[in-house]
C-alpha cells in the first residue's frame, strides 16, 4: 500500500495512476494568492479577519511576533501586479519579506483510493483557504483510512465506501465555501457580479431555499460546518427567511425580549472579569524569542 502525500503534484494518484481531477473553479473562481508577513500592530486581535476586495479577499492572521497576510484572487479578473499592490497597501506594518505568489485549483480527485494507492491531503484535493479546512481534511482522511484499513487485499466495497465518504465530505465543505461568494449583495465589480449570478450546485440551492422558506437549517450527519456556521453566513450576508417556526408564537414579545436580555447580561458579566486577549497571551502562552545559534555561542 502507498499513501500519496505529494501535494498538488499527486505523484502516484495522478501522474502514475491518471485518476483524474474535478475542477471546481466554475463555483470557486479564486485560483491565485499572494502571501506576505508584516510587522505586528499595537493591538493584538484575537481573531482572523477576512476582508473582501474587488476580485477576491484578504486574510489577516495576527501572531505574537508578526501578522500573516494574504490576498486570494481570481486571475481572470485581476493581474498578479494589481493583487500584490492591493495587499501591500492594506498591511498593518512594514512587510517582513517579499510577497510570495501561489497558484491552486480548487477541486477534488475523482477517487481517493485507487488500487493500492490512497491520496491524502493536497494530493486528494484542495478547498480554497477561506475556511482553512486542509488540516481537518487530512485528519478525517487518516481516521477514515484506519476504519477501512485493508489486510493483504483491498475489498472493492470498502474502497468504494472510502471514496464515497471522502467525496461527500469535500462536497459539503465546497457548498459552504460557495455560499460565501454567492450570497453577496455586492455589485461593484465584474468578479462579484459573476459570483452573485452564477449557477450553483443543486445541494446548496436546496439549503438556501429551505432557509428562505422558514429559516430552517439542518446539519447532515457529521459534516464539518454546523447550523450556527450556516446561519452566520446566510443571515450575515443578507439572506432572509420569509417565515419562522410556529412554536415561536407560543412566547410573547416581552418573553422573547427578556430571554435575549438575560443572555446579553450573562455575556457582559463574564467578559467584565476576563483579561484582554494580549494580557491572557502574555500571562499564559507568551512566545519565546528565538536566538540564533551563533548569538547563543557568543553569549
Amino acid at each position: 500500500m502507498f499513501i500519496d502525500c505529494s501535494g498538488f503534484r499527486g505523484l502516484l494518484i495522478e501522474q502514475t495512476l491518471k485518476t483524474g481531477y474535478e475542477d471546481w473553479t466554475p463555483w470557486l473562481p479564486c485560483d491565485r494568492a499572494i502571501a506576505v508577513p508584516c510587522a505586528s500592530a499595537e493591538t493584538l486581535l484575537p481573531y482572523t479577519r477576512a476582508t473582501a476586495h474587488k476580485a477576491g479577499w484578504q486574510w489577516r492572521i495576527p501572531l505574537q511576533h508578526r501578522i500573516g497576510n494574504g490576498h486570494v484572487y481570481c486571475s481572470k479578473f485581476m493581474s498578479e501586479d494589481e493583487a500584490t499592490a492591493i495587499l501591500l497597501a492594506n498591511l498593518d506594518g512594514v512587510a517582513l519579506a517579499a510577497p510570495r505568489p501561489l497558484r491552486f485549483v480548487t477541486g477534488v480527485r475523482e477517487r481517493f483510493w485507487v488500487k493500492n494507492c490512497i491520496a491524502i491531503g493536497l494530493a486528494a484535493g484542495f478547498m480554497e483557504p477561506l475556511e482553512s479546512t486542509s488540516i481537518h481534511l487530512v485528519q478525517t482522511a487518516i481516521a477514515r483510512l484506519l476504519t477501512f484499513f485493508p489486510d493483504r487485499g483491498s475489498a472493492p466495497l470498502d474502497v468504494d465506501e472510502f471514496n464515497r465518504q471522502g467525496r461527500w465530505e469535500f462536497e459539503k465543505i465546497r457548498d459552504f465555501l460557495i455560499l460565501h461568494y454567492h450570497a453577496t449583495e455586492r455589485s461593484d465589480s465584474p468578479f462579484w457580479n459573476h459570483c452573485r449570478t452564477m449557477e450553483i450546485p443543486a445541494s446548496l440551492q436546496a439549503r438556501m431555499n429551505l432557509y428562505r422558506s422558514h429559516g430552517r437549517i439542518f446539519r447532515e450527519a457529521n459534516e464539518l460546518f454546523a447550523e450556527v456556521a450556516w446561519l452566520q453566513v446566510m443571515h450575515g450576508q443578507g439572506l432572509r427567511a420569509c417565515g419562522y417556526h410556529p412554536l415561536v408564537d407560543l412566547a410573547t414579545d416581552k418573553e422573547i425580549s427578556d430571554y435575549l436580555e438575560n443572555i446579553r447580561t450573562v455575556i457582559q458579566k463574564c467578559t467584565a472579569v476576563m483579561p484582554g486577549h494580549a494580557e491572557f497571551v502574555a500571562r499564559n502562552c507568551a512566545a519565546q524569542l528565538l536566538i540564533p545559534a551563533s548569538a547563543t555561542a557568543a553569549v
